[in-house]
């Protein structure tokens, strides 16, 4: 199992110097990767449904949460300069937020300044009111758009001639430079839980990065098993080997007594967390991404270094 954290986008830890701190220990620690969300602006009025949330609405699933929202690429390049090792995950970049030339080369400079250690983790996106703001192709057709996006990032990746013609976006007759350390690219985890979703990971994507271990997204290992099931359907189905499709699933980390009534995934004592972690190993788990963060800076780093110690060197 590699195991990954979810980096802070605002508030107080996501300060330099704390931002920092909690990068620089999570490759100290031996973590695989540190993860990033995406939103560029947020509306003071959403009416879309926070997929994460029981209730759908973001407000009061981030009730307590910071309004300050970190650029997801500017932040990654700032902390590849101060790590070594650890890889740099957009988790998830919204596709359709942005035009994909400049994405694709963006991103092709942080993986080649970072010597090879950026994961595009893609997603379609949720909030139609950012959709709005941002003067995106339309909010409807954002799976679409997501497909056509990354398949013309890829061949700006990859050819000495990239060449595309689509509904969304064209392009031939050009220089693209620097391509991407990693060969062929940088690996593509596609995020989300709907069926769409897991075909696009099965015919785009490296790897299906979806969320679990919430009461909106419980994601039990009898559900997530019924999903690879379908997973290695759609990769058969588009000629590709569905073993070299990796799983990586976000969770929370909850602390002992988080909840009350049956134990939640991934809470109570570190033996609890750990058989959990092999549970979900069994099925077929090859990543495991915890959100370790907390309104004190120093608490976060702390419960980071005591996975580490307690689960990371058991499992």
């Amino acid at each position: 199992m590699e195991y990954g954290f979810y980096l802070p986008s605002g508030g107080p830890a996501a300060q330099p110097d704390n931002l920092a701190s909690i990068a620089r220990l999570g490759d100290k620690l031996g973590f695989f990767c540190m993860v990033m969300p995406d939103h560029v602006v947020q509306p003071r009025t959403v009416e879309s449904q926070y997929p994460y949330s029981v209730t759908g609405d973001i407000q009061q699933a981030h009730s307590t949460a910071s309004d300050e929202r970190l650029e997801q690429i500017t932040t990654l390049a700032y902390l590849a300069g101060i790590t070594e090792q650890i890889k740099l995950v957009t988790s998830v970049m919204i596709i359709p937020y942005r035009n994909p030339i400049l994405t694709a080369k963006m991103l092709s400079t942080l993986d080649m300044l970072s010597k090879g250690r950026l994961i595009l983790g893609a997603g379609v996106g949720w909030m139609e009111e950012e959709f709005e703001l941002l003067d995106t192709q339309p909010f409807a057709e954002r799976g679409a758009v997501t497909n056509e996006y990354l398949k013309a990032i890829i061949e700006l990746w990859t050819s000495d001639n990239p060449t595309f013609e689509g509904k969304y976006v064209n392009f031939s007759n050009i220089t693209f430079l620097p391509k991407p350390v990693q060969k062929p690219y940088p690996p593509i985890w596609i995020g989300g839980q709907s069926k769409p979703a897991i075909r696009r990971a099965a015919q785009i994507g490296d790897c299906w990065h979806p969320v679990g271990a919430i009461p909106a997204a419980p994601l039990e290992p009898e559900e997530l098993a019924e999903n690879l099931v379908l997973l290695r359907d759609y990769a058969e189905k588009a000629g590709r080997d569905p073993s070299t499709i990796q799983v990586s699933v976000k969770a929370p980390l909850y602390d002992a007594g988080a909840s009350s009534g049956p134990r939640r995934r991934f809470s109570g004592s570190a033996n609890e967390v750990a058989q959990d972690v092999q549970t979900y190993a069994d099925v077929g788990v090859t990543h495991l991404i915890f959100d370790f963060r907390t309104g004190e800076p120093k608490q976060t780093e702390e419960r980071m270094a005591r996975f580490s110690e307690e689960v990371m060197a058991v499992t």
